[in-house]
């Protein structure tokens, strides 16, 4: 049973509304990936609902995988500096990847993202994310797939924001707006992966929260 939510919030998208988009998405990406395996590249922690829905509602072979942006202060009085967890264990080349977003901002992490899998030989790189605040963009980036476009409120619920803002997780929740730090990017590339190759099935992942 999903827990009340707190005081402040207002319901922005109903479980309805995203249940129904996400099998929307569902059916486009089983059309356009028709043929072929899907390794689907999750972005912890905010795509791990809307991913574990995705999956299932693709009808096509799909490996799941993970990676986890993590925020550092690196020195004090600097902003803070975000090292990427990304593994070349995971052989990618010649395999069409869709990376999966919960939320879409400034879309630097995702250009990063989606830049290093090609150049890597992936056959294919795509991007689908849950929400899009394009007025938040910093790069000309465009997703391929998504599901609402959002304004500049702070939004939690249906895995985004932190355990104590959810509400009900199959929700949407708006917020009073909270300014985002400045970030600088680092990148880094170490060993992290949780992987499962069972087609259509993504196990729900609980990991402590970072700043997107």
């Amino acid at each position: 049973m999903n827990a009340l939510p707190n005081a402040g919030l207002r319901q922005v998208i109903s479980a309805d509304q995203i249940q129904k988009r996400v099998r929307e998405l569902g059916r486009q990406i089983s059309d356009d990936y028709r043929g072929r395996t899907v390794v689907a590249l999750g972005i912890l922690e905010n795509s791990f609902l809307f991913m574990a829905d995705l999956v299932r509602s693709v009808d096509v072979p799909v490996t799941c995988a993970f990676i986890k942006p993590i925020y550092k202060q690196s020195k004090q009085g600097e902003s803070p500096l975000l090292e990427i967890l990304f593994s070349h264990e995971l052989a990618i080349a010649g395999k069409h990847v869709l990376l999966v977003e919960g939320l879409v901002h400034s879309g630097v992490t995702s250009e990063f993202l989606m830049g290093d899998l090609r150049g890597r030989g992936a056959a294919s790189v795509k991007l689908v994310t849950l929400l899009d605040r394009q007025s938040a963009r910093r790069v000309q980036l465009q997703p391929d797939y998504f599901g609402f476009l959002v304004d500049d409120a702070y939004l939690c619920g249906y895995g985004l924001g932190s355990a104590e803002q959810t509400g009900g997780i199959c929700r949407m929740w708006q917020q009073r707006h909270e300014a985002m730090p400045a970030v600088r990017y680092r990148r880094i590339f170490v060993s992290l992966w949780l992987v499962t190759s069972v087609p259509n099935l993504c196990p729900s992942v609980f990991l402590r929260k970072g700043l997107k």
